[in-house]
């Protein structure tokens, strides 16, 4: 394939499932209203979603760079995409003592910065588990 058309491939399908993945968390958690609280300057809300974008791109980066196909890249891209979400699903039940969307919320920053944190320690993970 040319090399500017593999180059605009790789990076349409690298925008396409991060646009994918944060859409499928924004589903995925239909209490937290991130884009709203954002609307009102709610930082934690910012960091939380933020840290997943990261997280991703952390991900979608390594698929890119250690695939072998478009869709090596996309199988690859989704496992990472749905092992952000449930990542983020283990945080909720190991946080007993308080509620992550009530955090998010009140805009506690501390859980924002550990949110952000966490999204992308488990990026940074799961992309150097991509490794052939």
């Amino acid at each position: 394939m040319n090399l500017y058309l593999n180059f605009a491939a790789y990076l349409g399908l690298g925008l396409l499932l991060l646009t994918a993945g944060v859409a499928l968390f924004v589903l995925a958690t239909p209490k937290i209203k991130e884009f709203e609280l954002i609307g009102k300057k709610n930082v934690t809300a910012a960091l939380s979603l933020g840290g997943k974008m990261l997280g991703l791109a952390i991900v979608l980066g390594a698929a890119a760079e250690y695939s072998v196909s478009l869709l090596d890249m996309a199988i690859w891209g989704s496992i990472g995409i749905f092992t952000q979400i449930i990542v983020f699903f283990l945080a909720e039940l190991v946080t007993v003592r308080y509620s992550l969307q009530t955090a998010i919320e009140e805009d506690n920053r501390s859980v924002g910065v550990i949110l952000f944190s966490l999204s992308f320690s488990v990026g940074w993970i799961v992309a150097k588990s991509l490794s052939y």
